[in-house]
């Protein structure tokens, strides 16, 4: 008699709540990807014959958009740079910690247990008491304050692939400290660094609520598409969306191929 896992009944029962779950999270988003073919104002499913690139074409045109993207862009790599060289740092220091690991994960991942809304708005007070205007370096300190901790356990990860053999071998042939990390631990977790960078610029792309607090003139991405949206939404926010969502996917699947062969050249 099949029981546990085994259970067919119990596998389709698994597999198939794991395909609504997944239907639900990407089925919006493509969604609206299918809806910003559509050379029609409503956002419906276009017919196969009606497929256009109308409303991407006419992105060039929507400068308020480009603008708040151009800032986003610019916050995201800013935060996603930082976050990364941070997060190195931390993930060695804890790697060099003994008793007191556990306590410097805690403080380490802590701001992602703070809600954005009292972030945002505690950096905000804190930056007006010392006389700094908003501008996109305040939008990015908050920004790393929510990208740090998720760079930190990426890198964390990662460093599974560092053995204290190699570090011990690289030792007993004359390598300091700091060639040992250059040589032999950047080397092997190369991977977990690409995807500690990225992983924080897609957060900071998308941050909405800590940017709220501390945006200056200029907004970024989705505080302008949140603004369009209520001021009556313009389908050339459906081809922004829509291009995007297939960069993080594009950006996403990068890191996964890398890591993939960077394991098979391991294992040979």
């Amino acid at each position: 008699m099949v029981a546990g896992f085994e259970s067919r009944p119990l596998k389709a029962a698994i597999w198939l709540m794991t395909a609504i779950g997944l239907a639900i999270i990407y089925l919006p988003p493509l969604y609206l990807v299918a809806v910003s073919f559509n050379p029609a104002l409503q956002p419906a499913l276009p017919p196969l014959s009606d497929i256009s690139l109308t409303w991407y074409f006419a992105l060039a045109k929507e400068r308020t958009l480009i603008s708040a993207l151009q800032e986003s862009l610019l916050v995201a790599t800013i935060t996603a740079l930082v976050a990364t060289g941070l997060a190195l740092l931390s993930a060695l220091a804890y790697m060099d910690l003994g008793k007191w690991r556990s306590r410097w994960f805690m403080f380490v991942l802590l701001p992602m247990f703070v809600p954005g809304i009292i972030q945002g708005l505690s950096l905000s007070v804190i930056f007006g008491r010392i006389g700094l205007k908003p501008f996109w370096g305040t939008v990015a300190a908050s920004h790393l304050l929510w990208a740090l901790p998720f760079a930190f356990t990426v890198i964390l990860t990662s460093m599974a692939a560092v053995r204290r053999s190699y570090l011990l071998a690289a030792s007993d042939l004359g390598a300091s400290w700091w060639r040992q990390l250059v040589d032999v631990t950047l080397p092997l977790i190369k991977p977990g660094l690409v995807a500690a960078f990225i992983f924080s610029f897609l957060l900071s792309l998308n941050e909405f609520g800590r940017a709220f607090y501390l945006v200056g003139r200029q907004n970024t991405l989705p505080l302008a598409m949140f603004g369009k949206m209520n001021s009556g939404a313009s389908p050339t926010i459906y081809a922004l969306s829509g291009s995007i969502f297939l960069a993080s996917i594009l950006a996403v699947s990068f890191v996964l191929l890398a890591a993939q062969a960077k394991d098979r050249k391991l294992h040979r």
